[in-house]
């Protein structure tokens, strides 16, 4: 091969990777689009309860939308990338251009590289925005959503149910239609000179610019001091108003260094992981220690059959030992259930440690092996795009939804696995990713073989029925 017609082919290949890129970039967007559009629309309904009614700003419900836009966004670009690669390739495969490509000495596997490094873009954008936009927004979210919730305590007030939200006072009722509540039970809480019970057979709960307005009917008060128990006063009432002040009735924006796991970095659930290494090492250390007070040996029993089967050996030994009198076989005896009880509190205590390990273990994964799906989609929807060609966009959605509904139910239960410390974070959270990578990897080679590994449904051409 000459020096010219070298550069004839790295011209070629260099066009179309562009012609790919641009062809998979616009599809892309509109997959994205309309797939967050969707999520977002069943998000909005299913949460649109918690600010109407409240009082809220314009500013602050968008604030909340938008903040809660971060965990739609992460679930959309996966099944964006897939279900863009299935309309591209359906596309340029039903214009014959694959056919074009091939027949010009490009392989298969030359025009899906364009693509697959769009993949890899997308996987390491979402790779930094799960590390570092998310969780922060998941934080921002959930606060204002706290403070949203104690925004208007009346709509929280359940028959029942104790409100412990109010300033220096809890609340139970009940029942309550509309705003009225009946059999309202008022108890004074803090440190303070008196403590004060209300009842009150109603009452409402309203608001001022800066206070609750608590407005009880037909009652009573009662009053006991708290240095004198002897000084007691009852008070009976027809109307009762109680001003209950209330700084944070303006939205105060609260900071907490308290965060769940969806809601950290990669260091900081990392450190977390540290801080239950070092919980489980203390734990086992004790273990070791009363196994080596009671029986002598530290043995390390990694189960509590284990454990419960050494101490059963022990006891039948010393059962059997002929030295022992009756004083010295009962001491051994309550020294033995001691330590089953031992054994049976630490392995719980150690289950424990370690679920809350897994969990920080299963999100660290979590932010990684999804960015890492979008290359796999790629991968899985160009052969796919290929072999249903005919569909058009109603194929590309159904196939494409199909696919993702299959990884994400098995990301779901490899979650769960690994949360109720059944298999390893690790294998839980790759393997849907091991799978559709399979799968990924059987299409693709059939495709390059240019022979379909499986029947696909034949769609009738459009084109013919445009013609008809």
């Amino acid at each position: 091969m000459n020096r010219k017609h070298l550069l004839i082919v790295i011209s070629t290949m260099r066009l179309l990777s562009k012609y790919l890129v641009r062809e998979t970039i616009l599809p892309f967007i509109f997959s994205l689009l309309m797939i967050t559009f969707v999520l977002f629309i069943n998000f909005l309904l299913r949460a649109i309860d918690r600010f109407l009614g409240k009082g809220l700003d314009v500013g602050t419900i968008l604030e909340y939308l938008f903040l809660n836009l971060a965990w739609i966004i992460a679930l959309s670009v996966p099944m964006a990338v897939l279900l863009a690669s299935l309309m591209t390739f359906g596309r340029i495969s039903e214009d014959n251009e694959i056919n074009a490509m091939r027949s010009s000495g490009i392989s298969f596997l030359s025009i899906i590289r364009s693509p697959l490094m769009f993949g890899v873009l997308v996987a390491l954008v979402l790779t930094f925005f799960n590390n570092f936009i998310l969780p922060e927004m998941n934080f921002r979210a959930r606060l204002l959503s706290g403070d949203i919730y104690r925004k208007r305590p009346d709509m929280n007030i359940e028959p029942g149910i104790f409100l412990d939200n109010l300033p220096d006072y809890s609340m139970i009722i009940g029942g309550k239609s509309g705003r009225l509540m009946t059999d309202v039970r008022i108890f004074s809480k803090g440190k303070q000179e008196a403590q004060t019970s209300i009842q009150a057979s109603s009452g409402t709960l309203g608001t001022l610019a800066d206070a609750f307005l608590l407005t009880l009917y037909d009652g009573e008060i009662h009053e006991l001091e708290v240095g004198d128990f002897t000084n007691y006063r009852r008070i009976i009432f027809d109307t009762h108003v109680i001003t209950i002040p209330a700084e944070d009735l303006l939205l105060n924006r609260r900071d907490s260094s308290s965060r769940t796991d969806r809601e950290m970095t990669v260091p900081m659930m990392v450190k977390k992981q540290e801080s239950y290494d070092l919980r489980l090492k203390v734990v086992k250390k004790r273990l070791h220690g009363a196994f080596y007070r009671t029986l002598g040996d530290s043995i390390h029993p990694r189960t509590l059959e284990m454990a419960n089967t050494a101490v059963n050996n022990a006891r039948e030994t010393i059962r059997k030992d002929t030295t022992l009198n009756q004083a010295g076989l009962r001491k051994k005896e309550r020294q033995l259930r001691s330590l089953e009880r031992q054994i049976k509190n630490e392995f719980s205590l150690l289950q424990s440690y370690q679920k809350s390990r897994n969990k920080y273990g299963v999100e660290i994964h979590k932010k990684f092996s999804l960015p890492f799906a979008c290359i796999l989609f790629v991968l899985l929807g160009a052969p796919l795009g290929v072999m249903a060609k005919r569909g058009g966009f109603a194929v590309s959605t159904s196939l494409s939804f199909v696919f993702f509904l299959l990884y994400y139910v098995m990301l779901l239960g490899g979650e769960k696995m690994a949360d109720r410390n059944m298999v390893p974070a690790a294998v839980g959270m790759w393997s849907p990713n091991l799978v559709m990578f399979i799968i990924a990897l059987y299409l693709t080679l059939y495709t390059v073989r240019e022979r379909a590994p499986i029947p696909m449904i034949r769609f009738p051409s459009r084109r013919k029925k445009d013609d008809s």
